[in-house]
């Protein structure tokens, strides 16, 4: 789950949202279609905010090796649970299948952040991650608009404003490269 924010740049409720419907290996892509949120005192599954959240995403070939490893051991799960199995699709769920509840999450992502040493370290800090690695690679900001469910491009390059420069610096001096040898 973790791998899969920091690559793909989903939020908390979109990695929770995510089913196996939803990942396409063949065409290396996951759309979300859903979020788990709580909401009156109990989880629900509901479609995401926005239009713009509603998307196709590019899932690198290192993650999806990872999804299929994750695939099989939920196979492992789904027999281990039997009758208890409730098949809700999840991408990434509890042992006998039901969705998981965001504040669990958040609170194993503390634990695993404080064993590292990183108390600083939110889990939405892997989605600026994701969206950082992307703008470092050459990726446009309206790229990383689109990759991250932004309603503007105006959101984007706000966020992410203090990377800006270095790509700008990088990419004149690899032009320079080529004009003057």
């Amino acid at each position: 789950m973790y791998v899969c924010a920091l690559t793909v740049g989903l939020r908390r409720g979109e990695l929770l949202g995510l089913a196996w419907s939803d990942v396409d290996f063949d065409a290396g892509t996951l759309t979300v279609r859903q979020t788990v949120q709580r909401a009156e005192g109990r989880l629900q599954i509901v479609a995401p905010k926005t239009e713009r959240s509603r998307r196709i995403v590019p899932v690198p070939a290192q993650t999806l090796v990872l999804f299929r490893a994750h695939r099989r051991q939920q196979a492992a799960d789904r027999l281990a649970a039997g009758e208890r199995w409730q098949d809700h699709g999840l991408v990434f769920a509890f042992k006998v299948g039901t969705p998981m509840d965001p504040n669990h999450i958040d609170r194993t992502w503390h634990k695993i952040r404080a064993a590292a040493g990183l108390a600083w370290l939110r889990l939405h800090d892997l989605r600026h991650a994701c969206a950082t690695f992307l703008l470092v690679s050459g990726a446009s900001p309206r790229t990383v608009m689109k990759v991250l469910g932004h309603s503007q491009i105006g959101l984007t390059m706000n966020t992410y404003a203090h990377v800006l420069p270095e790509i700008e610096r990088a990419a004149v001096d690899e032009a320079a490269k080529h004009l003057f040898g």
